[in-house]
């Protein structure tokens, strides 16, 4: 048989071969479904959509600090979703941790808390950094009387800038610098839906 004949015959072998893939595509479909099954009957799925678009982490010392400092568990989770999403971050401006404290910041907080062994480090620990972050939070709510817009606007841009604007009172709309007013107008969003999707992982009752 000629070069030119096998590879013909080889041709005609290949293209006469029954094609058996699409029984491991139908198994593989079949198993993903059952698994997507599972998660779903369990819980699982939604569980995992819902850490995946709003992340939570280190909720028992967001509790524990939101009961010690009287400030809205919601809200700092809010905070720390919008500066971090949860990560142990360090800005160009030197903010580090879930809530980005300076290293001003964490000195000054030390001092009023009465301590003297602080180690900018120790801002990459998640319970000192949600301390800190949440004495700022109480500090400034209570400097505009409650006022949380006021307060997240000063925790973004600083008191100075938020008395400017109007201090205790301040609403969303009058905050002229537009990062600051996005940031406040996502941080009350987020503290919504964290109160929502977290009720009972936050301290709430069932969520």
């Amino acid at each position: 048989m000629s070069g030119r004949a096998r590879a013909g015959a080889r041709t005609t072998s290949r293209a006469r071969r029954p094609r058996r893939r699409w029984p491991i595509w139908a198994g593989i479909a079949v198993v993903l479904g059952l698994v997507v099954g599972v998660l779903v009957a369990g819980g699982a799925f939604d569980k995992a959509i819902k850490e995946l678009t709003l992340p939570l982490q280190h909720e028992d010392i967001i509790r524990q600090q939101a009961h010690e400092k009287g400030v809205d568990a919601a809200l700092i989770a809010a905070v720390i979703d919008t500066e971090s999403k949860f990560s142990d971050a360090e800005s160009s401006a030197g903010a580090r941790g879930l809530m980005q404290i300076t290293p001003e910041a964490a000195e000054f907080i030390e001092k009023q808390s009465g301590g003297t062994t602080f180690n900018l480090n120790d801002l990459s620990d998640p319970e000192i950094n949600i301390r800190y972050g949440t004495f700022l939070l109480k500090e400034l709510l209570e400097r505009y009387d409650g006022d949380t817009a006021a307060a997240l606007a000063a925790y973004n841009a600083g008191p100075g800038n938020a008395d400017k604007w109007g201090g205790a009172g301040l609403s969303v709309e009058e905050i002229p610098f537009p990062e600051t007013r996005a940031y406040v107008e996502l941080v009350l969003e987020r503290q919504k839906e964290y109160r929502e999707k977290y009720g009972s992982e936050l301290g709430y009752g069932s969520g």
